[in-house]
């Protein structure tokens, strides 16, 4: 089967055989080592100098806790929904007890940053910018650095800006400190290319007092005590010590490769997929301009099924896409394009949508 999904993704052989290793003490020595090495690399990845925890989670996990320890009951938040995954970011903040103000782009579109840049005008001061990075329910990529700027330029006064980045960091640009972002989150069954079950929370100097005195409750995610643990090369609560044999495996490949090689191929095999979407007269979803280079989204020819669409490709071709979410369920389906893929990995997808239809 050709898992071609935005997540979960395939795992390397590589990995595979670093995850099949018997267990180990996971307060020893060997543990603690291997976790250090994973912790740098992760800062590596994330482009920042801050720390970056692990959370035994899904990326939903990561992102709970990046609310749960910086927004405090009452806090006024701007929270800039793309789609599905910036719902779900606005929804955890409500839950807290935030005092939302949503903006929202159409779908297909990323977030206008002239109306972010009159949000912040018009109703000061907001606690935090809540922001996806790599919206994969859509196929967009929100235009960051811009968002980033029109933020940072409150100057000291500017709230803390908290990206789901769980699709981005690891295959697209997001370089943490370069952009002066306060709270990034990573999910490993991403573009790190492992299994569900870990969150990477990356966090600023700047955001440490806020999580200090945040009155939101916490206990499994509390980033205090994982701080506390990870001085130490460790974790508070037990963790998924396979994973990390995982992590530090293909954290080495990614350094072997290099950042700026891994960007490079996702814009290369984006741009492939997006042009084998045109040449079979199919459109794509996405703003071209902001078309995501982890996953792409294509709208349904009219007549056709997209659940049948997509049962074909798996059932005849061994081809796994993902569908369309929420309001989109029958409009889309998406191809899924990041972490250890080229374009031999996406070529089979075309080669049987192009006999189906």
């Amino acid at each position: 089967m050709n898992l071609r999904i935005p997540g979960p993704i395939p795992v390397h052989p590589r990995v595979m055989a670093a995850m099949n290793q018997p267990m180990i003490n996971h307060r020893g020595p060997r543990f603690s080592a291997i976790f250090g090495e994973a912790a740098d690399g992760l800062r590596w990845a994330f482009q920042t100098a801050q720390e970056v925890l692990v959370l035994t989670s899904s990326g939903t996990g990561g992102l709970e806790a990046a609310v749960a320890n910086t927004i405090s009951p009452g806090d006024r938040v701007l929270s800039l929904s793309i789609g599905n995954f910036g719902e779900r970011l606005r929804t955890l903040a409500r839950i807290h007890g935030a005092q939302v103000t949503a903006l929202d782009a159409p779908a297909g579109q990323p977030i206008d940053v002239s109306q972010v840049r009159q949000a912040l005008h018009d109703n000061p001061p907001f606690h935090a910018v809540l922001v996806t990075h790599n919206e994969t329910s859509t196929g967009v990529t929100n235009p960051m650095r811009e968002i980033a700027l029109a933020v940072n330029d409150l100057g000291e006064v500017r709230p803390l800006t908290i990206v789901d980045a769980v699709s981005g960091v690891g295959c697209l640009p997001l370089p943490m400190d370069e952009l002066g972002l306060d709270v990034v989150v990573s999910g490993s069954q991403k573009a790190w290319g492992l299994p569900p079950g870990l969150a990477f929370v990356a966090i600023s100097e700047r955001a440490w007092p806020v999580i200090e005195r945040c009155r939101s409750p916490r206990f499994y995610f509390d980033l205090r005590q994982a701080r506390k643990s990870a001085a130490n090369r460790q974790t508070p609560w037990t963790p998924a010590v396979g994973l990390i044999f995982g992590l530090q495996e293909a954290l080495l490949m990614m350094r072997e490769e290099g950042l700026d090689a891994i960007h490079a191929r996702h814009r290369r095999v984006g741009d492939f997929t997006r042009q084998g979407v045109r040449d079979l007269g199919l459109q794509l979803f996405a703003n071209p301009a902001f078309a995501s280079n982890a996953v792409t989204a294509i709208r349904v020819p009219p007549g056709i099924e997209a659940a049948r669409l997509r049962a074909r490709l798996r059932d005849e071709f061994g081809q796994e896409v993902a569908g369309g979410q929420g309001a989109l369920k029958n409009d889309i389906f998406r191809i899924g394009h990041m972490g250890q893929v080229t374009e031999a990995d996406i070529q089979p997808v075309f080669d049987a949508l192009r006999q189906i239809l």
